[in-house]
C-alpha cells in the first residue's frame, strides 16, 4: 500500500521547505536534497535507519544539534552543547554520553570504536562507555576516540586523540597533533608543534559561553535541528 512520507530539506532551498515523496515501500524512502537542476536528489540514509537512529540518540532541552550531523547508536547530549552540520558521533562499541556545554564543529568524528583485535562479533565483549564532560571544545576535523575526557578542554583542529587517552581537565592538544599513548593526561597540559612537545600552564581555557551563545541563537535560523527531549534533565557522569 503506498503511503506519503514527509522529508526534510537539508541543502539548498528556502527555509522550513519539505517535500512529499509516494513511495510503495517505506524502506525506499531517503532524505531528499534540494537540486536547482535535477530537483530532488535522492541521497543519505533511509528513512527507516534515519528514525532509528533518532530514537537512540537523546539530545536534552537546550542543546543545539544540526540535522546535517551524523549521530548514530547509542548517544547522550547534554543542554547547551552544541553540534554543527557534518560532525559525526558514532556509538559502535558502547554508548557516548556528553554533558553540557560542548561545542562540537563541522567535521568533528568522536566515535566510540572497537580495538583492533577485538570484532564486534565476538563472544563476551563488553561494551564500554565514553563519557564527555562539559565546556570542551572539538574544533573542525579533529579526531577524538578517548574513552574519558573531563572538562574545559579543547582538542584543535585535525588533532587526534587515541582510545587509550584519557583527558582529564583544561588541556589543549595542539592543530594535527597526534596523542596515541597509554596514558591519563595531567591537568592544564598544553600538547603542541609537530614533535607535540609538552608544557603545563597556569590555568584552564575559558569555557566558551559567548560563542555557545551566539551560535544557538544563529543556527536555527540557517540550519533544521534534531529534536531535543522534553525534559531538562543533563546526562549523568559516571
Amino acid at each position: 500500500m503506498s503511503a506519503n512520507y514527509e522529508l526534510h530539506i537539508s541543502e539548498g532551498a528556502p527555509s522550513g521547505q519539505t517535500v512529499r515523496v509516494r513511495s510503495e515501500t517505506r524502506s525506499s524512502v531517503k532524505l531528499g536534497v534540494m537540486s536547482k537542476t535535477s530537483g530532488i536528489i535522492i541521497a543519505g540514509m533511509s528513512d527507516s535507519k534515519q528514525n532509528e537512529s533518532q530514537k537512540s540518540a537523546k539530545i536534552a532541552a537546550g542543546a543545539v544539534v544540526c540535522v546535517e550531523s551524523e549521530i548514530r547508536g547509542d548517544v547522550t547530549i547534554g543542554a547547551r552543547t552544541v553540534v554543527h552540520p557534518k560532525a559525526r558521533i558514532i556509538a559502535e562499541a558502547g554508548p557516548i554520553v556528553i554533558g553540557e556545554g560542548n561545542l562540537i564543529e563541522e567535521q568533528v568524528l568522536i566515535i566510540n570504536s572497537y580495538p583492533e583485535n577485538i570484532k564486534p562479533d565476538m563472544e563476551d565483549v563488553e561494551p564500554k562507555t565514553m563519557v564527555i564532560g562539559t565546556n570542551n571544545v572539538f574544533e573542525v576535523g579533529c579526531v577524538s576516540q578517548a574513552l574519558k575526557i573531563g572538562d574545559n578542554n579543547v582538542i584543535e583542529a585535525k588533532a587526534d586523540l587515541g582510545r587509550n587517552v584519557i583527558l582529564t581537565s583544561g588541556c589543549i592538544v595542539g592543530a594535527c597533533c597526534q596523542v596515541n599513548t597509554c596514558e591519563v593526561m595531567p591537568e592544564n597540559t598544553v600538547v603542541y608543534g609537530s614533535s607535540g612537545i609538552r608544557r603545563v600552564q597556569n590555568e584552564k581555557p575559558q569555557p566558551q559561553t559567548l560563542q555557545l551563545d551566539f551560535l544557538m541563537k544563529i543556527l536555527p535560523n540557517y540550519h533544521h535541528l534534531k529534536k531535543t527531549g522534553k525534559g531538562s534533565s543533563t546526562p549523568v557522569r559516571n
